[in-house]
């Protein structure tokens, strides 16, 4: 079956002013066939799939797809994707009436979330019986698809954080190109030095040295771990207080007020999708995202776009590597043995393996990955090398996945740092209404 060419989206998904209806119908077109129907009614088993993406993420996974059919002739997957705001609720009302598709991508903080609430198959049996296969995988990379002992989920790719930088921009302003063990000061100083420019965006904006972090929870979660904590303690407890949420959100909010991090009105369009940051749009010259997203950037910006590793606490990385997403099957799939197949071959196939390449970051199959690691070119090189670099630097082991309730504390994290780059709350007001929220949705 040969999928149709899919239109160019420039990320809109996520930053549609539109209502959440009009973002779901407009983000989980389906890319098997135009009408959103069975492209191939006479197929003996019809599988859906789904996953949140750009175009070139879309294309490449079509083309695997098409490749597991031709090897699978009574096997017809039926394909969708979604910038991630938008897949994430569509994900989340489907998993409500539990009805899941066949294969889904997911993200770690989903895990527990659907695990625990019965809507993802257990992936146990098909381990052992070698449907699926993760000998050449890393142990650790994947626990974080476990819930309470059994395995729901398998890691697609092998990420981690970093702040796309655009190079030119540093040079102009005298900032030296970023190491291993760089610090939070100096990152803060390369802010300064490039806002002092005084350049402005297509828009007319201030152009800044930085995004402000403060929106991201995974930013928090690095700058925490780099202090020597972590997000969460146990699926019911927070690992920080809110005396260290005020501290980083303080940071944040006075790198605004001081013109080096972007200002609100650019920060909230962060959606998800990197045409949306203010490194996107031409507003500022780093952002904070992972090694997978960064592929997003230089086709925007030009290939003087590079990815430096998070700045570090006394010596210490906060980063870490995490599945960048997983794959997973619906618990009430007519179809777990298929599904299974279409989980296997997409992980470690090697023809699959080079036509997706590092599209989810580097492959969690070791051998797949050093396959296709000696064919890369340009910002897919880079990534690649990237998460070499950091290896060697040294990271510590991910944490286990998240709690049920962080898929709704990440939404409530942005919601709440907003009221403070538009000056409603204090960054203090803000870190207590968040953490007592927290405890709530923890409990």
């Amino acid at each position: 079956m040969t999928r149709p060419s899919i239109r160019r989206r420039r990320g809109t998904l996520g930053a549609a002013a539109g209502t959440v209806l009009a973002l779901l119908l407009a983000g989980l077109t389906s890319c098997s066939s135009g009408n959103g129907q069975n492209a191939e009614a006479g197929g003996k088993v019809t599988l859906t799939f789904t996953w949140w993406g750009n175009e070139d993420r879309a294309q490449r996974t079509n083309e695997a797809v098409n490749l597991f059919e031709k090897r699978h002739p009574g096997v017809t997957v039926r394909t969708s994707f979604a910038g991630y705001e938008a897949y994430v609720q569509k994900l989340a009302t489907q998993a409500a009436g539990g009805d899941l598709p066949d294969v889904a991508q997911l993200d770690y903080r989903q895990i527990s979330q659907y695990a625990g609430s019965g809507t993802l198959l257990n992936l146990g049996p098909y381990i052992k019986s070698r449907t699926l296969r993760t000998a050449d995988f890393d142990k650790g990379l994947t626990r974080t698809g476990a819930y309470e002992g059994r395995q729901y989920a398998l890691p697609m790719g092998r990420g981690s954080t970093g702040f796309a930088y655009d190079s030119t921009v540093f040079r102009k302003a005298g900032v030296a190109t970023p190491r291993p063990g760089w610090t939070w000061d100096d990152w803060v100083e390369a802010g300064k030095k490039v806002s002092a420019l005084g350049m402005k965006g297509p828009n007319g904006h201030a152009y800044t040295g930085l995004t402000d972090i403060g929106v991201n929870e995974d930013a928090f979660e690095n700058w925490l771990r780099g202090k020597g904590k972590k997000l969460y303690a146990s699926q019911h407890q927070l690992g920080f207080t809110a005396d260290d949420l005020a501290d980083f959100w303080t940071f944040t909010d006075r790198l605004r007020r001081q013109g080096i991090a972007s200002q609100a009105k650019d920060t909230a369009q962060i959606s998800g999708a990197v045409e949306d940051t203010p490194m996107g749009r031409g507003l500022a010259a780093t952002d904070f995202n992972w090694d997978g997203p960064f592929l997003g950037y230089p086709p925007l910006l030009g290939e003087n776009v590079h990815l430096a590793p998070v700045p570090t606490t006394d010596g210490r990385a906060g980063q870490y590597f995490k599945p960048t997403m997983l794959i997973g099957a619906g618990a009430a799939t007519h179809h777990p043995k298929e599904a299974a197949e279409l989980i296997d071959f997409l992980l470690n196939d090697p023809d699959a393996g080079t036509i997706l390449g590092v599209t989810r970051s580097t492959p969690p199959n070791r051998k797949v990955a050093a396959a296709i690691g000696k064919g890369l070119t340009g910002a897919e090189k880079e990534a690649y090398g990237y998460g070499r670099k950091i290896a060697a630097y040294g990271t510590e082991a991910p944490p286990m996945a998240p709690p049920r309730g962080d898929v709704v504390l990440q939404v409530s994290f942005t919601r709440t740092y907003q009221r403070v780059i538009y000056e409603m709350q204090s960054p203090r007001q803000a870190a207590d209404e968040f953490v007592a929220e927290a405890k709530r949705e923890l409990r």
